[in-house]
C-alpha cells in the first residue's frame, strides 16, 4: 500500500470511528478498520512485522487508553459496556491498530527518529483527541482537563517510539540461554 493511500485510508478510518461513535455506534469504525487492515496486509511485504504492529497497537491502546479510563482521566463514547476492554470501546482499539500500521509506510520516517516520534505522540495525540472531544463529543477529559491531556500525551510519547521501533525491526529476537557444556 503506497504511503499516501495509507494516510488517506487511516484518515477515513478515523473519521468513520469518530462519526460512528458520535452517533452511538462503534461498528462504522471497526468495519472501516477491518477493511484498512485487510488492504494493508494484502500489500504487506513484511507480513510478520505487520502482524506484530497489529498486536503491539492493540497492546498500546490497552495500556494507554485503557489505563487512562481506569484512572478516571478519560471517558469514551459509543459502546455498550459489554464490548469495552478496560473501559475503552472497540473503535479506540481499531484506531490504535490502524495507526500502528501507518508506521510501516506513511509515517515510516518515525522509525529512525525516536525523539520525533515521542514529540509527535506528546503533541499530536492530544490534539487528535481534543478534536474528537470538541468536534464530536466522543472523548471526555476529567477535570482539570490539562492533567488528563498531559497524561495522554505522556502515554503516547512512550507508545509511539515503541511502535516505530517495532515497525523498523519487528520484535527483538528471543535468545535462548546457553548452558555451559552444551552445544549452542
Amino acid at each position: 500500500m503506497k504511503g499516501w493511500i495509507e494516510a488517506v485510508g487511516y484518515q477515513a478510518v478515523w473519521f468513520a470511528a469518530v462519526v460512528g461513535a458520535a452517533r452511538g455506534s462503534y461498528v462504522p469504525g471497526v468495519a472501516a478498520a477491518l477493511a484498512f487492515i485487510a488492504c494493508h496486509l494484502l500489500w504487506a511485504t513484511r507480513l510478520r512485522q505487520e502482524v506484530l504492529l497489529i498486536v503491539a497497537g492493540f497492546a498500546c491502546g490497552l495500556l494507554v487508553d485503557g489505563g487512562l479510563v481506569r484512572a478516571g482521566l478519560v471517558a469514551f463514547g459509543a459502546s455498550p459496556a459489554r464490548f469495552d476492554v478496560l473501559g475503552a470501546p472497540p473503535w479506540i482499539f481499531a484506531l490504535w491498530v490502524c495507526f500502528a500500521l501507518t508506521l510501516s509506510r506513511s509515517l515510516a520516517v518515525l522509525q529512525h527518529r525516536p525523539a520525533l516520534a515521542a514529540l509527535l505522540g506528546a503533541i499530536g495525540a492530544p490534539l487528535a483527541y481534543a478534536g474528537a472531544s470538541r468536534g464530536w463529543d466522543v472523548v471526555t477529559f476529567a477535570d482539570p482537563a490539562w492533567q488528563s491531556i498531559a497524561a495522554l500525551g505522556l502515554g503516547w510519547a512512550i507508545a509511539l517510539p515503541v511502535l516505530a521501533l517495532i515497525a523498523r525491526n519487528g520484535a527483538p529476537p528471543v535468545r535462548a540461554a546457553v548452558v555451559p557444556g552444551t552445544p549452542a
